[in-house]
């Protein structure tokens, strides 16, 4: 099957009022080049579920959101992500804030088909107090209460992948593939952007079978975006744009979204591309050295 589309092809199928999960980790491998596509678009009203970075700041600054379920928004050399914490300082959001290990077990439970998952995380910490609809239950072992996290499902999850083939394989190259495997199996419909479009062949290498995370299947529609993640990182392919980053971090607090916008976003991807430096800029990104 030829999943291959274009992103806006990809992205038609969500409509106001979904709840989207966006892969990645704060300012790495996220799917960028879609979350612009979306900013293109009239949706609106939507839920986004991330361990989030500018993915969510942006969208949260287009006023394209109404909640956010996340562990934390960040861009990690500036921890708190600027244009989510005026969003959500402002009252414009709605949130559930949860510990990271909670993210993860409600999208393991969705990609298990379980109603929840029972945890110790949480358990005496504010985490309850400020997600009311996280309950607590009771063990059917002994007496002790256990944290019921929620099946997180989304209904459109959007990933950024190192490459991948038109029958929707993905590989993720680096070194640390996030939560993306569950959010790809707990979602109803998952679009991939990929950096390279390979050959099924690709994937005849042991080596490189190894580094493909989730089946095939869970991949709906596949988007050949080189560049894609920018601004944020692409591991082995290019690093993150601090400089960007700063840049957009200080035209999102002088003049918010709509000066973002105006200087970066374009009316394509190719435009926007030609406004950061054009794609071999990109590529040229240093890796971070932690």
């Amino acid at each position: 099957m030829d999943k291959l589309v274009s992103a806006s092809d990809a992205l038609s199928v969500i409509e106001d009022g979904m709840t989207v999960g966006i892969g990645g980790w704060g300012p790495r491998r996220k799917p960028m080049a879609l979350v612009r596509e979306l900013l293109r678009s009239s949706v609106k009203d939507l839920t986004l579920i991330a361990y989030g970075g500018a993915d969510v700041g942006l969208l949260c600054a287009a006023g394209k959101v109404r909640k956010v379920i996340f562990a934390f928004v960040s861009l990690d050399f500036i921890p708190l992500e600027p244009a989510f914490r005026k969003a959500r300082e402002s009252g414009a959001i709605e949130v559930m804030e949860i510990d990271e290990g909670m993210l993860l077990l409600g999208l393991r439970a969705g990609a298990w088909g379980c109603p929840f998952i029972p945890t110790r995380i949480g358990l005496g910490t504010d985490v309850l107090k400020n997600a009311p609809d996280i309950t607590l239950v009771d063990s059917p072992y002994d007496e002790k209460e256990w944290v019921a996290m929620p099946a997180l499902q989304p209904d459109v999850a959007l990933l950024h992948a190192t490459r991948a083939d038109r029958r929707g394989v993905c590989e993720i190259a680096g070194p640390d593939h996030y939560m993306d495997d569950l959010f790809a199996r707990a979602s109803k419909h998952t679009v991939v952007s990929t950096d390279e479009l390979v050959e099924s062949t690709h994937f005849n290498d042991p080596s490189i079978a190894r580094r493909v995370y989730w089946e095939r299947n869970c991949t709906q529609a596949v988007v050949h975006l080189p560049g894609g993640a920018h601004p944020t990182s692409s591991d082995p392919l290019y690093g993150f744009d601090v400089d960007h980053f700063k840049h957009y971090g200080q035209l999102m607090s002088d003049g918010g979204y709509a000066a973002w916008s105006k200087a970066f976003l374009g009316e394509s991807e190719s435009a926007y591309q030609s406004n950061v430096g054009e794609l071999a800029a990109i590529q040229a990104l240093p890796l971070p050295v932690y």
